[in-house]
């Protein structure tokens, strides 16, 4: 309904990199506060580091398209990763970097969700 009131102009192509971006960003440094309140600053910046994860996207053609979603078809966003990270949240060394793997994934996840709304 507020697609065909705004006319060409497409709201959900605006709001989709602003909510990913958001939480790639701002959510980890909530999550840090949350569960790692003693060291919040340090987790957060370990979750922002571990958009590295990223990396994994230079070995696609294109590197970047928008239509394609990333959980599942990338290496480092496949489901065998995606277990390797949960695997290490059950470890108090890797457990920050685990929480901010998997957010990442969740984030993808969510904007996979937003293809099928926009297209």
């Amino acid at each position: 309904m507020l697609l065909v009131l705004m006319g060409s102009f497409n709201l959900l192509t605006v709001l989709r990199p602003l909510l990913h971006y958001g939480l790639h960003f701002l959510a980890p440094g909530l999550l840090a506060f949350i569960f790692f309140r003693d060291r919040w600053k340090k987790a957060w910046l370990i979750m922002v580091a571990t958009m590295i994860v990223d990396a994994d996207h230079l070995l696609a053609k294109p590197i970047f398209n928008p239509a394609r979603c990333s959980v599942g078809f990338h290496p480092l966003h496949s489901y065998y990763a995606i277990g390797v990270y949960l695997i290490l949240l059950f470890f108090p060394k890797t457990r920050i970097v685990a929480v901010g793997l998997l957010f990442h994934m969740l984030t993808d996840f969510e904007d996979c969700q937003w293809i099928g709304l926009i297209n």
